[in-house]
């Protein structure tokens, strides 16, 4: 688990990263070496760009295994997230002041096992769970913090995840569909550049 001061270092990071990549003057990021020793470890991480302060979405690349040091996936996903999220044009120098940061540092996604549909919607608790779902030669994820943020429930959740993988909506019903469940760490600034808080959901 991070400390707050860990949280509050993701998302520094993350927007340094995003600063350096714009070219901004003057910005840089801490060396790895130089940061706590959870910053080492293999984690998925997502980092999340939102306007402020209305919270539309401008950016969300991430990592959802843990395949990379936790610092390492918070710089490649800040950067992405800015400039190469295909849903939104790359984020301008202009516009960094008017965006805030949030972070979501992944647990090691599990298996939904349930194979009837009645008892995967058990499975999948809102505001714990993300999900990833696999299929067809396609997947999907949504974070954890999507489904409390659109009020959705369970079954909801699991339909989303489908449609994000570009499946019909109740593709998770079928056997041939995997669904795996993580949770995470979410940290955002609740102003740009302003104080992190952990985000509760």
């Amino acid at each position: 688990m991070l400390s707050e001061e860990d949280g509050a270092r993701a998302v520094h990071l993350a927007r340094a990263s995003v600063a350096r990549a714009l070219g901004v003057p003057g910005e840089g990021t801490a060396a790895e070496a130089d940061l706590p020793a959870v910053f080492r470890e293999p984690r998925g991480a997502f980092v999340t760009l939102r306007r402020h302060p209305s919270g539309g979405l401008r950016g969300c690349i991430g990592f959802p295994l843990p395949v990379l040091p936790l610092a390492t996936a918070i710089r490649e996903a800040a950067v992405s997230a800015a400039t190469q999220d295909l849903r939104f044009p790359p984020v301008r120098v202009a516009e960094l002041g008017g965006l805030t940061v949030e972070v979501s540092v992944l647990s090691v996604p599990v298996p939904v096992r349930a194979t009837r549909p009645e008892e995967r919607v058990r499975e999948v608790k809102v505001g714990r769970d993300g999900l990833i779902v696999e299929g067809y030669g396609t997947s999907g994820l949504l974070l954890p913090q999507v489904a409390p943020e659109q009020g959705w429930s369970s079954e909801e959740l699991l339909d989303g995840t489908c449609e994000k993988a570009g499946l019909t909506a109740g593709a998770w019903r079928d056997p041939k569909v995997t669904v795996r469940r993580f949770e995470a760490e979410v940290f955002s600034e609740r102003t740009p550049g302003g104080a992190v808080a952990r985000a509760a959901f």
